[in-house]
Order: structure tokens, then sequence, then C-alpha cells
């Protein structure tokens, strides 16, 4: 289990979550601490450029979409480094706002 597992599984369910997440690897775009409003998402809504709740290679990140390949999401953070390749099975919802 990781620091976004009860939120993974609020969003399956259809809910709603909002936290605040720690960290500088998302700076310019999240800053630590700010309250992230996440949504369950429709994956054919899904642009380059969205945050998305994920999960890559075991690791549970708020992190960008920086590509799209037919049902392949690539995933990194603000700051240039790329997390990986994963389906939609493991989008699990979109970042819709963002707050001190």
């Amino acid at each position: 289990m990781g620091w976004a597992s009860a939120y993974i599984r609020k969003l399956r369910a259809g809910e709603t979550v909002s936290f605040r997440p720690r960290g500088h690897s998302m700076k310019g775009r999240i800053e630590s601490g700010q309250l992230c409003t996440v949504t369950p998402v429709d994956l054919s809504t899904l642009k380059v450029g969205d945050i998305v709740l994920c999960k890559v290679a075991g690791s549970e990140y708020l992190h960008i979409v920086k590509a799209i390949e037919g049902g392949r999401f690539q995933i990194g953070n603000n700051r240039g480094r790329i997390n990986g390749w994963v389906g939609g099975s493991c989008i699990f919802g979109k970042c819709v706002r963002i707050q001190d």
C-alpha cells in the first residue's frame, strides 16, 4: 500500500477525493502541500498536460500525462523526469482543482 491507496479505492468507487501531496516533483504546477481535488476519470477525455493520479511500476504518483499512444499513457513529473508508460487501468483520477 502506498500513500494514495485510500484515495484510489475511493476513486474506483466513483467518489471525488481531496488531499495535500508533499514533494517538489510537480513544482510550478502543484506546490508541496497545496490542496488537490481529483475526480474519477473518463480515459477518453484525457489529453497531454492533464494531471492524473496513477500507478507506474508499483509507485503512486500525481503526475502529468506527457504523451498518449493508443491506449497507453506516458507519465512524468514537472521537472523533466519520465516515470514510464501505463495502460488505462493504472490511471485512477484526474486533478480538476488546485488550491492553497
